[in-house]
């Protein structure tokens, strides 16, 4: 590694709920590293991925989608992570949907007048009109006629090697930020808990994965395997019963799940233990959620 040719620097994704940003970022890393579902509002924390090469790293972040209106203080906090996405970027990546209809509107003030370069990343293309690509190009162009327009398709990795690529022309020569062997600056536990969270995301409707958290109680590694214990918390009783399910189907279930991928990640045998509890409003809880880590001090 020379560092006098080394290129490093903080590349913010930005984007409205379910437009394919924590994809983008598995995409560029070549690893899954944020959970992903068809959900709105999955990401709720900013997550560093890092992308290393013997000269380059790139730290990709990843950021709640943005909420114009959040309705409880668990998403104003997700808004304070992406807010601190608009202070230290090298280069934003804008998130649209290939079927977005182009307008000022969609887009931050702080996107809009920032001196930072912006590539504006259409994905999804896999699902529109191929005709009327180029007359959407045109359109975001003369929106933000600075920035760079990249039509892909995150979920089947198209375009995305040629995004990479233009992302690192775009880094400024600098030392690494990070050790060159790190994925992330999150802990184990953070992406046991979030692999948990996935699964109900994806098992349970309605109001169950926006009202539920999950928290690692202990990990603890005993002759090469490793012991978990999540505690889930919900808000209502009745949401602890639907968690469980008849004859406690659906917590086996989400166990098994949870299970198998954590040990995909982790790359070691797991012991998992659920347990369930109701802690009533909890976002709307200062204390709880600064507790979880939903706090930037």
């Amino acid at each position: 590694m020379e560092l006098e040719t080394h290129k490093s620097g903080f590349v913010n994704i930005i984007g409205k709920p379910n437009v394919g940003k924590s994809t983008l970022i598995n995409a560029m890393l070549g690893e899954k590293l944020c959970i992903i579902t068809n959900k709105a509002q999955t990401t709720r924390h900013r997550i560093f991925g890092i992308h290393n090469t013997e000269n380059v790293q790139i730290v990709f972040s990843d950021t709640p989608g943005i909420i114009d209106h959040p309705a409880y203080k668990l998403q104003e906090k997700m808004m304070e992570f992406v807010n601190t996405a608009y202070i230290d970027a090298d280069l934003f990546l804008y998130v649209v949907e290939a079927n977005m209809t182009p307008s000022i509107e969609l887009i931050p003030k702080q996107i809009v007048h920032t001196e930072v370069p912006v590539f504006i990343v259409i994905n999804k293309i896999d699902l529109s009109n191929p005709d009327s690509l180029e007359e959407l190009v045109n359109r975001w162009l003369t929106i933000l006629p600075k920035a760079k327009m990249f039509p892909i398709a995150a979920l089947h990795n198209f375009n995305t090697t040629e995004l990479l690529a233009k992302v690192i022309e775009q880094m400024p020569v600098h030392p690494p930020y990070y050790d060159k062997e790190a994925l992330t600056d999150k802990p184990e536990r953070f992406f046991v808990s979030e692999i948990v969270r996935e699964k109900i995301l994806l098992n349970y409707e309605k109001e169950i994965p926006y009202s539920t958290e999950v928290f690692v109680l202990s990990f603890k590694e005993k002759e090469g395997k490793v012991y978990i214990e999540c505690e889930i918390h919900v808000m209502r009783e009745s949401q602890k019963g639907i968690l469980i399910g008849s004859k406690g189907i659906m917590l086996k279930k989400l166990l098994d799940q949870s299970k198998k991928d954590i040990e995909h990640f982790l790359q070691q045998e797991v012991f998992l233990f659920l347990k369930i509890k109701v802690k009533d409003d909890w976002r709307n809880n200062d204390l709880y959620l600064k507790q979880k880590g939903y706090s930037l001090d």
